[in-house]
């Protein structure tokens, strides 16, 4: 059946939501369609549910480490990984069928079912033909393709988050956000974790120096990082695996009970028939402008399947407000990425905020300070507390912010604000903080 539409959304993520909330009272006639269940990835297997447990990891980590400095329980603690998975459910339960409710409420079509283009302006979901006047894409990112034989072993990060009894050894395939946070969560629940990164870096869009001292930090709590592993192979042998890499010649073979996929997310475009639309794509992104328009006017695009902006959850709802906006107001909101932060939620946890040392330029001043000795973390009994700041020394301008440790990842929204705002690295100096807290060091970090 064939249906007009003054707009049609693909995806119901953070950036399709956002999207919808914006252009819903606006009184047009609106459809949206997903093809998993409706809230996209982030509340109910995403960022939320692994904030939990890393906030789980952290508190049982603190009790470890303050045992014998006047707090602490006898015995060291570990995570009860069965009932972590009971309290994670109570993220998850419902999340979908509310999210559809709030779309419904709104006086939105819901739609079920894999979307793809017949034309410019029509999308097929299963026996329904949706023309849309506007068509917004946010239809999210998905694991990576290992194309490795064995594939079908690995499992993804909702599947780790659904595990109802961590096995004793684990291998996280990769060195980005996912492999490095869930190998500290893994850790704290007492399994043996190894993580294997194809390349010498981990952690490519942060700070070296600062992803440095975060695998000391790791490898401390006891995971083994290993680079220049590249995975080959997955065997299954019996109830384990064997986990095969191979570098310039040189074979090695790891046994573990559990392979995790963290090699990264790729846009989740492949099958939408984006050339019947004549949307462009980027790199195996869909291609945008500074309005989130692609090659097609009438078709904008935001969220993780996008070309521009990092794949994180404030920047795809920023994506989505002006893609909202553009379409309502014809092209009157550029988007913009300044000062957007971003952290790695390990113990402790890795924020950053602007560019890297390595990217500066000569007239850039960069400020590191070994923080593990202050007054404000030595408390917190951590090892690796540090910060780095570059400032241009030109303008006065902070360019970028990198923070190891404690509640990095609230501080790193006060740098982030100043350089959103147009602010000095002077105009830090002069704010008061309550202390002592992390906010309260910032004067020192400049």
């Amino acid at each position: 059946m064939e249906k007009n539409y003054d707009i049609v959304i693909i995806g119901t993520g953070t950036a399709g939501r956002t999207f919808a909330d914006k252009v819903a009272c606006s009184g047009l006639k609106i459809a949206i369609v997903d093809s998993r269940e409706y809230g996209g990835i982030s509340p109910p297997v995403g960022c939320d549910p692994k904030k939990m447990f890393v906030d789980i990891a952290e508190v049982t980590d603190w009790n470890n480490r303050l045992i014998g400095k006047g707090a602490g329980t006898q015995n060291p603690l570990r995570i009860d990984w069965p009932s972590l998975i009971e309290f994670r459910r109570t993220f998850a339960e419902e999340c979908s069928r509310k999210t559809e409710d709030h779309f419904v409420g709104l006086g939105i079509d819901a739609y079920h079912g894999r979307a793809y283009f017949e034309n410019k302006n029509t999308v097929v979901v299963g026996e329904d033909k949706l023309k849309g006047e506007y068509i917004f894409l946010a239809t999210g990112a998905k694991p990576r393709k290992l194309n490795i034989p064995g594939e079908e072993y690995i499992i993804t990060s909702k599947e780790f988050m659904e595990t109802e009894k961590l096995p004793e050894r684990i291998i996280f395939i990769g060195g980005g956000y996912i492999s490095m946070e869930f190998s500290h969560i893994a850790r704290r629940a007492g399994s043996e974790v190894t993580i294997l990164h194809r390349s010498e870096r981990l952690l490519r869009h942060f700070d070296a120096d600062m992803v440095n001292l975060l695998i000391k930090e790791s490898e401390a709590a006891g995971i083994k990082v290993l680079t220049n592993k590249p995975v080959v192979a997955v065997e299954k042998k019996g109830d384990s695996f064997l986990v095969r890499t191979e570098f310039e010649s040189e074979t090695q073979n790891f046994d573990t009970d559990m392979v995790v996929h963290g090699a990264g997310r790729v846009p989740d475009i492949e099958d939408l028939n984006l050339e019947k639309a004549g949307v462009k794509v980027e790199k195996g992104a869909i291609e945008v402008d500074k309005h989130m328009k692609t090659s097609n006017p009438r078709i904008y695009g935001g969220g993780d399947c996008a070309s521009e902006g990092m794949q994180l959850t404030p920047v795809a709802a920023h994506q989505g407000k002006v893609a909202a906006a553009n379409i309502l107001t014809e092209d009157s909101v550029e988007v913009d990425y300044t000062g957007i932060p971003s952290a790695v939620h390990t113990v402790s946890v890795l924020a950053s905020v602007g560019i890297n040392a390595a990217d500066n330029s000569d007239n850039c001043k960069v400020i590191f300070r070994d923080r593990s000795s202050g007054k404000t973390t030595r408390s917190e009994g951590m090892d690796f507390v540090a910060s780095k700041v570059i400032i241009d020394e030109a303008s006065d301008r902070i360019k970028g912010a990198h923070i190891l440790g404690p509640n990095a990842g609230e501080a790193i929204n006060i740098f982030a604000a100043v350089m959103r705002l147009g602010l000095k690295a002077s105009d830090m100096k002069k704010m008061i903080f309550s202390y002592p807290t992390v906010c309260s060091d910032i004067p020192y970090m400049l």
